[in-house]
Order: structure tokens, then sequence, then C-alpha cells
């Protein structure tokens, strides 16, 4: 679904018409283990991603859905669940439900995902804001966009916003890390190899989504904020991983990330 094509168009239309009246300001995206957060949304609505023409995701901890309302006095569009590169679609696809969010006027986007570390400074349950990111994915999501889009990045995720992210947790007595999130296409966790490489070229954090979106974000003149709950931690020597310790690390920290995210809502302009 790239920019301006007839598929874009039209889950976009079908968003807008089901919003209805709603003008969300801030999407959220909500990585595995975090799709709790979308509880406190009031005045909801629900839109399965299936019914304005978006991919469903096929991921545990993934519902597939928007869901629009206020959180923290501030109108939002939650996106519960993602779709990935390893799902078997293409990057387009990928990155749909951000532009369709942008197509019908949302300008913030808050990006969540569940990650391992890779440094030995992080541990499971830490929230790590992300300030900068390593795409290792194999794909961009402004390919095949005519003529080509040659992207600024070098503020990708927003300087400001993070200042005041950490602000808000402060307020809320949370602990944030600050890092460079690695994004990678999945869906096998990394070799030792792989970690001890992504650490020498400055990586903090792993995961497999994440960077399109934020990419394709920036492209559609959305600001950004990033961040990452550290699900497991890759210690030198290597430390085996599963699906089921990120949901638990992501269940059991998502609360923290949800007031800071309460607290900063409110701040935004």
């Amino acid at each position: 679904m790239l920019p301006g094509s007839p598929e874009l168009n039209a889950a976009t239309d079908a968003l807008r018409d089901r919003l209805g009246d709603r003008r969300p300001r801030v999407m959220l995206t909500l990585g595995s283990g975090l799709g709790d957060l979308a509880d406190a949304v009031t005045d909801r609505l629900e839109i399965p991603f299936a019914d304005v023409g978006l991919p469903d995701t096929t991921v545990p901890g993934h519902a597939g859905r928007f869901v629009s309302g206020t959180l923290a006095g501030v109108e939002v569009l939650v996106q519960q669940g993602r779709v990935h590169l390893y799902e078997g679609l293409g990057v387009d696809r990928v990155v749909a439900a951000v532009r369709a969010a942008a197509g019908v006027g949302v300008g913030t986007y808050v990006a969540t995902n569940a990650a391992g570390g890779i440094v030995d400074t992080l541990n499971p349950g830490d929230l790590m804001v992300i300030n900068d990111h390593i795409n290792g994915s194999g794909q961009n999501a402004l390919t095949g966009i005519v003529p080509p889009h040659f992207l600024d990045q070098s503020d990708a995720y927003r300087s400001d916003l993070r200042a005041s992210f950490h602000a808000a947790a402060k307020e809320v007595d949370v602990t944030l890390r600050e890092g460079v999130y690695v994004g990678l296409a999945g869906p096998t966790y990394e070799t030792k190899a792989e970690v001890a490489m992504y650490r020498i070229v400055g990586g903090h954090a792993v995961g497999m989504s994440t960077v399109n979106e934020v990419i394709a974000a920036n492209a559609a003149g959305m600001q950004v904020l990033g961040c990452s709950l550290i699900t497991n931690v890759h210690r030198i020597g290597g430390t085996p991983t599963d699906h089921e310790e990120v949901m638990v690390e992501g269940r059991a920290a998502g609360p923290r990330l949800g007031r800071v995210i309460t607290a900063w809502l409110p701040t935004l302009r």
C-alpha cells in the first residue's frame, strides 16, 4: 500500500468513515504484551484491521484492531497489535496502518515494542526510550515511491518529545533508559555472533518491528516517539529466548509504560 495507491486510499477512506466525527491526534502502536493500555481508553470504538482493508496479525499478543477514543484527555487511535515482515507481508503492508492514520490527520506517532537488550546496562523489565535506530530489516518503507523520497532521518525520534517523555516519567516515578534500537526482519531470535555484531555497531536493543513504521511516519510528516520494553537481555556467551518470556515481561512492565504515556499525553501541543 504505497502512498497514493488505490488500496491505501480505500483503507484511509474506510478508516475515516468508521471514525466519523472523531479526530485522533496521536496514534499509539502497542507491541507484544503491551495491548492492555487500550483498556484505559474511554468513549471507545473498536475497529478491526480487516474491517478497513488492513492486514490482520497472526502473532499472539497482537489483537489486530484499532481502538479510538480518549486517553488522559487526548483523542487517540490505538493500534492494538501490528503486522511484521516475518508474517510474509511486503513492507508496504507492514506500514499501511501508519499511513492510513496519517491520512486521517493523526500528527503524532508513538511506537512501542518488546525488545531484547544487547548491552549489560539493560535488564529485563527496563523501559528504553529510542533515540535512534539501525535498520537491519533489509527493507525500507519508501522503496517504490516515485519520485524517490530522500528522507532526512537525523531526528527520526524527536528530541523534544523524548525530553518531555523523560519529564513525565519522573513525575510518575518511573525510570527510563535510552538507546539505539536495531530492527530486524525475524522471526528467528539473534545468534550470539549477531548480538556481538550489533553491540559493536552501537545497538542497545534488538527487535522485529518499528523501524519501517517510523520511516513511514516521518515521511508522512508525523512527529515520532519510540519506546522499547526490554523483555530479555542477551548476555555475552548467549542467552536462550522464547516468545512466552517476551509476553510475561510485557504484561509485567506494561502498566509502568502506561503510566508514563498517560502522564505524557497531556503535554503534547
